[in-house]
Formats: structure tokens, sequence, C-alpha cells
């Protein structure tokens, strides 16, 4: 599944892109609309009912992206993921979407875990250095994690920058208990 929901995330980034819409407003609509999809059972359960016609389907998106005011291009690809009955995936196909993203727009995404709420100026300096670590410009996700007693967690892919105290106080912990 995870080819075939790649692969739908894929065309919708080409489509993006040689269209040249606006990413972060193409990216939006469909955050909005996995949104409301998540937020309406009736609405999954119409739009994943082989028993409801297509066209039903499609003027029920009609009316959906009137009212959130979504491009075309975002209404031709939610029209083409109900035909093919991968509607039900939406949700991994538009992470999918912005994973690709961001990786065609040299953006590296990470996930910052922190003690408490940072300032927009932490933030804004924290995205500053995990940028000049990563060499690319940054989305970054916040989260708290009051277990963390002080500091960061910083995780870009696969890599993980530790600079909690818990972290620390685990590293102190495996040198006292190496000696």
């Amino acid at each position: 599944m995870a080819a075939v929901t790649s692969r739908y995330a894929r065309a919708f980034v080409d489509v993006v892109f040689d269209s040249k819409l606006d990413a972060a407003q193409t990216t939006q609509q469909l955050r909005a609309i996995v949104a409301l999809t998540d937020e309406t059972a009736e609405l999954r359960n119409i739009w994943s009912n082989p028993a409801v016609p297509p066209e039903q389907k499609r003027s029920l998106l009609d009316a959906i992206v009137a009212r959130l005011g979504a491009s075309r291009p975002v209404r031709n690809f939610i029209a083409v993921l109900i035909d093919h009955h991968r509607v039900n995936a939406l949700k991994i196909i538009v992470q999918q979407f912005e994973t690709e993203l961001n990786t065609r727009l040299g953006v590296a995404e990470a996930a910052v875990t922190s003690s408490r709420e940072l300032s927009e100026a932490q933030r804004k300096e924290l995205e500053e250095q995990i940028e000049k670590l990563t060499g690319k410009r940054v989305s970054a996700q916040y989260g708290v994690d009051k277990s963390l007693l002080g500091g960061a967690i910083v995780q870009v892919g696969s890599t993980v920058y530790d600079g909690s105290v818990r972290g620390q106080l685990q590293k102190l912990k495996e040198q006292l208990s190496a000696e």
C-alpha cells in the first residue's frame, strides 16, 4: 500500500510544480480536507462506500471545495482518489505529499520536543541552528514533554539531536557506569 500511496503523492507534487501552484496554500487546502474527513464519520462513510455512486461523491466533494475555497487541482486530486477507491488513504497520501514536496523544495522536516512551550524567538533561534546543521530550510513541528526536565530533543529524518537534561543525565550515567 505504501508504494501506491507514495505514487499518488509524488504525482500530485508533480502537478503542483508543473502548474506552478502555491505549495503552502495547496498543502493548507489538503490539510483542511483531511481534518474534515477526520472529524466527520459520515463523510468518510460516504466516500468509502461502493454503493454510493461516484457522481454523488464528487458532488459532495464539490460542495466541500466550494465551502473551503480549495483550488481546482486540489478538487481534481481528491476526485481521482475517490474514483480509484483510494480516499481511505487520504491522510497518509497527504503526509507523503508533504514529505515529497519538502524534499523537492529543499526543506528539512524537524520534530522538536521541549520541556516547555518555546517562545517565538526561541523557535526562530532553534530553527536557524537546525538550518546550519542540515544546510536546508527547516519546517518544524513543536511538542512539549515535561519529563525532559529542560532542554529539547530535535529529530530531523532519522537523526536525533538530544539536548535535553534527561538525555545529558543518561549520558553521564553511561559514562560513570563504563568507568
